[in-house]
């Protein structure tokens, strides 16, 4: 699906400026402001509560600004003319009327754009639906209703892509198929802004990351910084002779904790070095490797000061979720 369709639109970059939202007393969003660029998947992270939901509710005109603004190629989306040529989202995968079939869903929303019906048949494709083109939305699965939300927001071949949540509902292959959508989308040159939970998804996905926590801008960096910034990298070392392992440590400098099960851990260490050191002292050693902390876990110990609802075992605690706490 490359860029250059007579409907698409010329690629675009998101503008989020001194973005503000209350409800009453309540501040869901709060001042905040980043850029979404083309060329590259940015992952939207935040913990329940933080905002995100709203904030992008608020770039695509559903929710109205109490100060600030986004601007989507420069305009404000209510400004565009065939906002589907310029901008594809999925914030939700039963937006759909539940009565019309996949094809006369998809089939509104081209005419109502100026899209050309033709397109529906590809996008239908795209997304593995055409066995189903047929049939009522309204009997879709999870994941077929997030497929036919993701060909919704295909349809206009924009240049900027708006997902929220999108891998809800889907099976394996499904995922590595919007895994690998969302790359592809990327690699023509167009703007992909996604929203997930699924910190295993964003770290194989996302190449940068724009983290909020309640309703403020806590990271605005790529995926690589931020998980380099905020874990601890070691080489893990098991062995029957840690005294003596220490003892060789020492004598280039290296800090060595003990590990859970007492295996040692030398912290900024390079493990090539340390292979040097175990061959020069004549060691004995089981285990040799290199340990990094996942995204997942850089995620939670940067947002641990902003999730606001937690169980009794200090663990963060489901609610229900409204528009204002979203």
């Amino acid at each position: 699906m490359p860029r250059g369709a007579a409907y698409g639109s010329v690629v675009g970059v998101i503008h989020a400026r001194e973005l503000t939202k209350r409800y009453g007393r309540t501040t869901v969003v709060d001042d905040l402001s980043f850029e979404v660029r083309p060329g590259q998947v940015t992952g939207f992270l935040g913990p329940n509560g933080a905002g995100k939901s709203t904030t992008m509710r608020m770039m695509l005109g559903l929710t109205r600004p109490s100060a600030g603004e986004v601007l989507i190629d420069g305009r404000p989306y209510g400004a565009l003319r065939e906002p589907l040529r310029t901008i594809g989202a999925l914030l939700d995968a039963k937006s759909f009327h539940s009565g019309r079939t996949a094809r006369g869903h998809l089939l509104y929303l081209a005419r109502s754009n100026r899209i050309p019906g033709s397109r529906v048949a590809e996008v239908l494709g795209l997304t593995g639906l055409e066995s189903v083109a047929d049939r009522r939305a309204g009997t879709f699965s999870l994941g077929m209703g997030g497929r036919l939300g993701i060909a919704a927001a295909l349809l206009g071949d924009p240049g900027i892509v708006l997902l929220d949540e999108p891998v809800n509902g889907l099976d394996p292959e499904g995922v590595l198929w919007i895994r690998t959508l969302m790359r592809n989308l990327a690699a023509e040159g167009r703007t992909v802004f996604v929203s997930s939970h699924l910190m295993s998804e964003m770290a194989l996905t996302a190449e940068h990351l724009v983290v909020i926590g309640r309703g403020r801008l806590l990271a605005d960096t790529s995926v690589t910084a931020f998980i380099e910034a905020n874990s601890r990298s070691f080489v893990r070392i098991r062995t029957p002779e840690p005294e003596r392992m220490r003892e060789a440590l020492a004598t280039v400098g290296v800090r060595v904790l003990t590990g859970m099960d007492g295996a040692l851990e030398a912290v900024g260490a390079q493990a090539e070095v340390i292979g040097e050191l175990i061959s020069a002292h004549g060691l004995t050693v089981h285990e040799v490797s290199t340990q990094s902390a996942s995204l997942e876990e850089a995620f939670m110990k940067f947002t641990a000061g902003a999730v606001d609802y937690r169980g009794h075992d200090g663990s963060p605690a489901r609610r229900q979720r409204t528009e204002e706490d979203a």
